[in-house]
């Protein structure tokens, strides 16, 4: 039994470590993901050690403060996304807002109207689906009654993506960014009083044993919109399911190189996949919005049928609000960019 007990705490001490790596194989950014998990097992595994080696050896109080250490440096990662940390001033003078309900909808599942009557309760302006083929397309029709401004990418591959909108998009265009048949969808949305909103809506291939071997194309996909938006002057929201946490290295670049907040900061981790076990749940599905933007309410929706759930936003302009310019980055940042863009372009 104690046996067991070390080779798990050595395991759940270092493996917290493997993204700082850098490396992208699948295997080094597993930990990512598992961040509230890691933490769970590791207060368990530090009970367990003291209840069966009361009297520590040398050992065994390495051990105890290598979890200690770990259980800090990942409370440290996720803390700021708890509802536990203190949240800025939520809400401004609004100056015209829009709402999105954005879901991955699972390709398979076949409940479409547990999804219809989700959107019937929100009622959002824009609904965002993505792993939507065929079936989905059929079975969302109704949507188009209600929202008759629609962009629809229905694929057999789990990457489709549909639009719905109350309103015209404006500049509306559909782009496999990095690899084929994994689309984007980029639009300005107008709201009531003139001002355009730019909306990039992604949904890249995750790294795992199933799909990439790594996370390069998926880092690349993300660097690649955050280099689109640098060098936009306006309200931006970049909104999906980025099959990646808000606290990896890549998403916190992301952010970094577009100015931009995540709304979830002080409100919960809000957890969307997977659906159907409450003890492995992960944040995948995001929105990201500049400074010029708050988002008033933030809902995760009820179990559809999908293995994720989805989420809706009501986003507001802030009144007399201007964009502001986008942050310098260093040269070690400017580095990094350059080299998972190249990263992709050479697998």
């Amino acid at each position: 039994m104690e046996l067991v007990l070390y080779i798990f705490s050595i395991w759940f001490i270092i493996s917290p470590f493997f993204p700082a790596t850098g490396h992208p194989h699948w295997f080094f950014r597993t930990a990512d993901f598992i961040r509230l998990q890691s933490i769970a097992i590791e207060l368990v595994l530090l009970g367990l050690l003291i209840f069966f080696s009361w009297k520590f050896s040398t050992f065994e109080w390495v051990l105890a403060g290598g979890l200690v250490f770990a259980i800090g440096y990942q409370l440290h990662k996720v803390y700021k996304y708890s509802s536990l940390h203190p949240r800025k001033k939520p809400d401004f003078p609004s100056d015209g807002c829009v709402s999105i309900l954005a879901a991955n909808v699972l390709q398979d599942n076949k409940e479409f109207d547990k999804f219809l009557a989700e959107c019937n309760s929100f009622d959002p302006d824009l609904i965002l689906t993505m792993e939507s083929n065929k079936d989905w397309e059929e079975g969302l029709r109704t949507l188009e009654e209600t929202h008759p401004f629609s962009e629809k990418i229905p694929l057999e591959n789990y990457y489709g993506m549909h639009l719905y909108s109350k309103k015209e998009l404006l500049d509306l265009t559909t782009q496999n960014q990095v690899e084929e048949d994994v689309p984007s969808i980029f639009f300005n949305y107008v709201l009531d009083n003139g001002q355009k909103i730019f909306f990039a809506c992604l949904h890249p291939a995750p790294p795992s044993p199933t799909e990439n071997e790594t996370s390069e194309e998926r880092d690349a996909e993300l660097i690649i919109t955050g280099k689109h938006i640098r060098n936009l002057e306006k309200p931006t929201v970049v909104c999906g399911d980025m099959n990646d946490v808000v606290w990896s290295r890549t998403t916190r670049l992301l952010k970094k190189m577009t100015g931009m907040i995540d709304p979830r900061i002080g409100r919960g981790f809000f957890p969307t996949y997977h659906a159907d076990y409450w003890f492995m749940r992960f944040p995948l599905d995001h929105l990201f919005h500049t400074k010029d933007l708050f988002v008033k309410e933030m809902v995760r929706t009820k179990h559809f049928g999908s293995d994720h759930f989805g989420m809706y936003y009501e986003i507001h302009l802030k009144k007399k609000a201007v964009t502001p310019p986008k942050p310098k980055l260093n040269g070690d940042e400017k580095e990094e960019i350059k080299e998972l863009i190249d990263r992709a372009e050479e697998t």
